[in-house]
């Protein structure tokens, strides 16, 4: 999905070598790095680079992944893909949404976050649904400032106490649908078969290789 205007464009060809990461979250690196893998791109993070993390200020995943990819792109002069992704919670009104890192405070504490989903949730009233999903946009930018996007999603159910200590963030509290290990409890190869970013990861794998 192209990011330029509303007239219908092809989708740009994502060529091999270099591509910037624009993400200084270690964990959502590891894992774009394992799934872009097979492509023949070689990852290199933002961090690396020494590129400043720009103010989330989109009021969409897809929003706040455009603009971290454009000024990664821009900076760096290299093609660059940015991931904003977030929790969304039925009995919250899909909060925390596109402000999930946020509810983890200032030192990225996910323990923190999922106990204030936790409390929330229980302060809906007795018997609350705990359904939710996952959101991951993809926006993948080039230093002249065309834009392709994908948006996934992957549904399932909170759990408490959290479960698991692989993945990042919400994901030990999260099982999805027709599972009952959660995100926390995966190999990463399973997760990577049904999660939220490898649904994005496969509309543009299919779009730009």
């Amino acid at each position: 999905m192209s990011g330029e205007g509303d007239a219908p464009q092809a989708i740009r060809k994502l060529r091999p070598g270099k591509l910037v990461i624009a993400s200084h979250n270690a964990g959502k690196v590891r894992e774009i790095e394992a799934l872009l893998g097979p492509y023949g791109v070689q990852p290199v993070s933002a961090k690396a680079l020494d590129l400043p993390e720009p103010e989330e200020t989109g009021t969409t995943f897809v929003a706040n992944a455009e603009l971290k990819a454009l000024q990664a792109a821009d900076l760096s002069g290299l093609p660059a893909l940015a991931d904003d992704s977030g929790l969304c919670v039925e009995a919250l009104g899909g909060e925390p949404g596109i402000f999930s890192a946020r509810w983890a405070g200032p030192d990225r504490d996910f323990r923190v976050a999922m106990e204030l989903v936790e409390r929330n949730i229980a302060a809906t009233g007795p018997h609350p649904p705990r359904d939710a999903h996952f959101v991951c946009a993809l926006a993948l930018a080039w230093p002249d400032g065309h834009v392709e996007w994908f948006e996934g999603r992957v549904d399932g159910t909170l759990v408490w106490p959290p479960r698991g200590d692989k993945g990042f963030g919400y994901d030990p509290m999260f099982v999805p649908n027709g599972h009952e290990q959660t995100f926390g409890e995966m190999d990463p190869d399973a997760k990577h078969a049904i999660s939220h970013r490898a649904d994005a990861f496969r509309q543009l794998v299919a779009a730009v290789f």
